[in-house]
């Protein structure tokens, strides 16, 4: 989110705020292997570091995943991007959006912190090729000032890469 819409998203319910208590318990106990929690005094936004899997095309390299949850989490997707420089990735665009069904229409609030990254990860890992998305200067140049990957009307189309 930009700093204008962190401003003003609203604060987590206590649902939410318990859930995500409960994950970041979890997650200190048995973290998901290849990630790191960037301990922040913000539940509503975690940074995870992300390290590429060994023999896959983005080994030794470290990226950064910026999760904001919403009010009504774990009921509502929370808005998962990468922050720059985003991997070069046919499903992860220049500004950090991700097209992956599980954070927008296939989200399900039995998902979890975790289970997004080894989504995240299981992506990166199984790429072929180090690209952009065949459209990335057009939907970059349409998410300027600020939309949410969450506003995108995203077209789940292939699941080869």
């Amino acid at each position: 989110m930009t700093s204008s819409s962190a401003a003003s998203r609203k604060a987590l319910s206590k649902i939410a705020s318990n859930r995500l208590q409960k994950e970041l318990v979890e997650w200190q106990v048995n973290p998901p292997s290849g990630f790191k929690h960037k301990v922040t005094d913000n539940l509503q936004r975690w940074v995870i570091e992300v390290n590429g899997a060994g023999g896959t095309l983005y080994a030794n390299e470290t990226y950064q995943l910026q999760v904001d949850f919403p009010e009504h989490y774990p009921m509502e997707a929370p808005q998962v991007i990468f922050l720059h420089p985003a991997p070069l990735h046919p499903h992860i665009y220049s500004n950090g959006h991700i097209c992956l069904d599980i954070l927008y229409d296939s989200w399900s609030p039995a998902m979890t912190v975790s289970s997004i990254c080894i989504s995240i990860l299981s992506m990166l890992s199984s790429a072929t090729v180090k690209q952009r998305p065949e459209d990335n200067d057009r939907y970059v140049k349409n998410c300027r000032n600020g939309r949410s990957p969450k506003e995108t009307r995203w077209w789940f189309h292939d699941d080869k890469v």
